[in-house]
Protein backbone atom coordinates (compact mmCIF):
# COMPACT_ATOMS: atom_id res chain seq x y z
CA UNK A 1 0.00 0.00 0.00
CA UNK A 2 1.10 3.80 -0.93
CA UNK A 3 2.15 5.88 1.77
CA UNK A 4 0.18 8.48 0.17
CA UNK A 5 -3.79 8.60 0.92
CA UNK A 6 -6.24 10.28 -0.53
CA UNK A 7 -9.08 11.94 1.01
CA UNK A 8 -12.02 13.42 0.19
CA UNK A 9 -13.94 15.96 2.28
CA UNK A 10 -17.68 16.50 1.69
CA UNK A 11 -19.73 19.04 3.34
CA UNK A 12 -23.44 19.58 3.62
CA UNK A 13 -24.90 22.59 5.65
CA UNK A 14 -27.27 21.80 8.53
CA UNK A 15 -27.26 25.10 10.92
CA UNK A 16 -25.08 28.23 11.37
CA UNK A 17 -22.30 26.76 13.53
CA UNK A 18 -22.84 23.40 12.89
CA UNK A 19 -21.73 21.69 9.99
CA UNK A 20 -21.67 17.74 8.36
CA UNK A 21 -18.41 16.48 6.89
CA UNK A 22 -17.74 13.26 5.86
CA UNK A 23 -13.82 12.11 5.39
CA UNK A 24 -12.87 8.99 3.13
CA UNK A 25 -9.18 7.87 3.45
CA UNK A 26 -8.32 5.77 0.29
CA UNK A 27 -9.05 2.00 0.92
CA UNK A 28 -10.12 2.88 4.60
CA UNK A 29 -13.04 2.95 6.74
CA UNK A 30 -15.58 6.34 6.70
CA UNK A 31 -15.05 8.64 9.39
CA UNK A 32 -17.65 11.36 9.79
CA UNK A 33 -17.33 14.35 11.74
CA UNK A 34 -21.30 15.38 11.87
CA UNK A 35 -21.01 18.11 13.98
CA UNK A 36 -18.71 21.35 14.74
CA UNK A 37 -19.47 23.44 17.34
CA UNK A 38 -17.87 26.62 17.65
CA UNK A 39 -17.66 28.96 20.73
CA UNK A 40 -15.87 32.44 19.85
CA UNK A 41 -13.40 33.94 22.56
CA UNK A 42 -14.31 37.87 22.85
CA UNK A 43 -11.43 39.07 24.66
CA UNK A 44 -7.73 39.72 23.00
CA UNK A 45 -5.04 37.33 22.30
CA UNK A 46 -4.18 34.21 20.40
CA UNK A 47 -6.92 31.88 21.25
CA UNK A 48 -9.82 33.05 19.05
CA UNK A 49 -12.34 29.95 20.28
CA UNK A 50 -13.03 26.49 21.50
CA UNK A 51 -14.12 24.22 19.34
CA UNK A 52 -15.79 20.69 20.10
CA UNK A 53 -16.75 18.44 17.29
CA UNK A 54 -18.61 15.36 16.98
CA UNK A 55 -17.51 11.82 15.14
CA UNK A 56 -20.20 9.82 13.47
CA UNK A 57 -22.81 11.08 16.07
CA UNK A 58 -20.69 8.78 18.48
CA UNK A 59 -18.23 10.74 19.90
CA UNK A 60 -17.48 14.39 20.77
CA UNK A 61 -14.10 15.88 21.12
CA UNK A 62 -14.37 18.70 23.24
CA UNK A 63 -11.99 21.63 24.03
CA UNK A 64 -10.22 21.95 20.88
CA UNK A 65 -8.29 25.29 20.73
CA UNK A 66 -8.35 27.97 17.90
CA UNK A 67 -4.95 29.84 18.14
CA UNK A 68 -3.62 32.32 16.21
CA UNK A 69 -0.06 32.06 15.58
CA UNK A 70 2.34 33.94 13.33
CA UNK A 71 1.66 31.56 10.54
CA UNK A 72 -1.90 31.61 11.00
CA UNK A 73 -4.34 29.87 12.34
CA UNK A 74 -4.48 26.30 13.34
CA UNK A 75 -5.29 23.94 16.20
CA UNK A 76 -4.47 22.90 19.57
CA UNK A 77 -5.88 19.06 20.72
CA UNK A 78 -7.17 18.82 24.04
CA UNK A 79 -4.61 18.47 26.37
CA UNK A 80 -3.67 18.47 30.35
CA UNK A 81 -0.40 19.31 32.65
CA UNK A 82 1.59 16.40 32.90
CA UNK A 83 3.20 16.25 36.66
CA UNK A 84 6.47 16.98 34.96
CA UNK A 85 5.04 20.20 33.84
CA UNK A 86 4.82 19.54 29.92
CA UNK A 87 1.38 19.32 28.46
CA UNK A 88 -0.15 16.10 27.13
CA UNK A 89 -2.53 16.01 24.25
CA UNK A 90 -5.70 13.59 25.47
CA UNK A 91 -6.94 12.93 22.22
CA UNK A 92 -5.41 13.70 18.56
CA UNK A 93 -5.57 12.21 15.31
CA UNK A 94 -2.81 9.50 14.72
CA UNK A 95 -2.04 10.23 10.73
CA UNK A 96 -1.17 13.96 9.77
CA UNK A 97 -3.68 13.37 6.84
CA UNK A 98 -6.33 13.28 9.19
CA UNK A 99 -5.03 15.67 11.47
CA UNK A 100 -5.24 18.36 8.45
CA UNK A 101 -8.59 17.36 7.42
CA UNK A 102 -9.40 17.94 10.95
CA UNK A 103 -8.07 21.35 11.19
CA UNK A 104 -9.44 22.42 7.99
CA UNK A 105 -13.13 21.37 9.10
CA UNK A 106 -12.87 23.56 11.89
CA UNK A 107 -10.85 26.30 10.45
CA UNK A 108 -14.02 26.42 7.55
CA UNK A 109 -16.77 26.87 11.02
CA UNK A 110 -14.38 29.14 12.35
CA UNK A 111 -14.58 31.55 9.78
CA UNK A 112 -17.86 31.01 8.92
CA UNK A 113 -18.93 31.77 12.64
CA UNK A 114 -16.88 34.70 12.28
CA UNK A 115 -19.17 36.10 9.67
CA UNK A 116 -22.27 35.74 11.40
CA UNK A 117 -24.35 38.56 13.27
CA UNK A 118 -23.38 38.66 17.20
CA UNK A 119 -26.83 38.81 18.42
Amino acid sequence: MSSKRMTDIFFNRHAPQTARYQIRLKGENVMKITDVRVRKIAREGKMKAIVSITIDDEFVVHDIKVIEGDKGLFIAMPSKKATDGEYRDIAHPISQSTRETIQGTILEAYNRALEEPVI
